[in-house]
């Protein structure tokens, strides 16, 4: 007889379209911190975090009291109609840490390709110009201005037509292909030569911590010489924050690790621990450059998720999880190091705090290590524009036992020939 996983895969496969692709075969039932369990009663270690979502954990105490309060309250009004305080303590909150320079200003949405696109909105209107520039294999999201934004075809763009105009791609860069500072920076000379005038482009966007991209880290250099050629021309410098945010690196933001400071910063997925809810925060004179109405959305703001995210900022703050996505981190990264030196198919390890991965000569053995730790009870999640990359986003929260346990797991698999 089929098991539960097997009857729901096939209606899923019946009732869904082919593209909700889905990493695992089984469906979860019930999850708590770091732990995850099937609907037939198996558990695994979640070492993915709904893709960075979940700093906090599932289900952390708090952040369910939090919502369990505010849903004795009310569940939505529209913030545009009728406005409640919480929105408005949670941007002042998140204006006193952003690191931007002067005074901030903060709206919220609700997913983080609507921030991306909104900060993309705020820049063309402070600014008058219209060009945006990002950088090869990065990620901003699955709409169509973010997927044009994005630097990597398939899956994203193949197959979905012609992209928004505008939208140009410089060069990240990349010590294991050999992309120097240099380069990088070149490239964007190149498109202001080739492409479009530099008094013509309202904004520069970058992860600091490019994350689909495979947890390539900005080098200081990088962001210093990016921050100068956009004040020479007047060019806006976006951080997109939306998975390297919230503890994630050591810092509550991975611009917090840089003595560059940028106009404005999407952020998402960690802020609200598990509820949809972004923001994008900047200087107050550009975040006023559109007109009343012209920054919203029916959800934007929903209140369940506005609760949750003020507990996350006090769970941050009070679990110290900044210090311990370092500590964490370190652990991590002192196996996997260990384990290159052993392991001829691992090229790289990098990390910025708990944003650590590991690259593989192909993306077959970072798949095989995937599929070998699902069947060992460890999530893990692959990135890179050859796949070829593991990245660990575990729950800051998880406990040191189970942490510990997920390490043994790993180990054991690195060592193996």
């Amino acid at each position: 007889m089929e098991g539960k996983n097997s009857q729901l895969q096939q209606r899923k496969d019946d009732a869904l379209p082919r593209g909700t692709g889905n990493l695992c075969q089984w469906y979860v039932d019930q999850a708590e911190n770091a732990t995850l369990r099937d609907v037939e009663g198996n558990s695994w270690i979640d070492f993915a975090g709904g893709i960075a979502v979940l700093n906090t954990g599932h289900r952390h105490p708090s952040v369910v009291q939090a919502i369990a309060d505010q849903l004795a309250k009310f569940t939505h009004t529209a913030f545009q109609i009728t406005p409640y305080e919480s929105y408005v303590a949670l941007a002042e909150r998140i204006n006193q840490r952003v690191p931007i320079a002067g005074k901030a200003k903060t709206a919220f949405f609700t997913t983080g390709a609507e921030a991306v696109e909104n900060a993309v909105k705020v820049a063309r209107a402070a600014t008058r110009r219209h060009g945006i520039i990002t950088f090869g294999n990065a990620f901003h999201g699955r709409t169509f201005m973010t997927m044009a934004m994005t630097g990597k075809v398939a899956p994203y763009k193949r197959d979905f037509g012609p992209m928004p105009a505008s939208v140009f791609h410089a060069r990240y860069p990349n010590a294991v292909t050999g992309i120097s500072v240099e380069d990088a920076i070149a490239s964007l000379h190149d498109l202001f030569s080739h492409d479009i005038a530099p008094q013509d482009v309202a904004a520069i966007v970058l992860e600091p911590v490019q994350g689909e991209g495979g947890f390539h880290i900005a080098p200081a250099e990088f962001l210093t010489q990016l921050r100068a050629l956009a004040n020479e021309h007047g060019i806006l410098l976006i951080a997109d924050e939306v998975q390297s945010g919230f503890g994630r690196t050591g810092k509550l933001f991975a611009m917090d690790h840089y003595s560059v400071q940028p106009d404005l910063i999407t952020m998402a997925k960690s802020l609200a621990g598990g509820m949809p809810l972004s923001a994008v925060s900047g200087r107050a004179d550009i975040m006023d450059a559109p007109g009343p109405g012209g920054l919203g959305g029916t959800y934007a703001g929903n209140p369940l998720s506005i609760a949750a995210a003020h507990a996350v900022l006090d769970v941050i703050d009070e679990e110290q999880l900044c210090q311990r996505a370092s500590d964490l981190g370190a652990t991590l990264s002192e196996l996997l190091h260990r384990a290159r030196r052993a392991n001829a198919s691992i090229t790289d390890v990098r990390a910025l705090g708990s944003m650590v991965a590991v690259e593989f000569a192909s993306a077959q053995q970072a798949q095989a290590l995937q599929q070998q730790a699902m069947a060992r009870g460890l999530l893990l999640l692959t990135c890179g524009p050859q796949g070829n990359v593991i990245r660990f986003l575990y729950p800051l929260t998880i406990p040191d036992t189970q942490f510990r346990q997920a390490l043994d797991i790993l180990d054991s698999l690195l060592s193996q020939p």
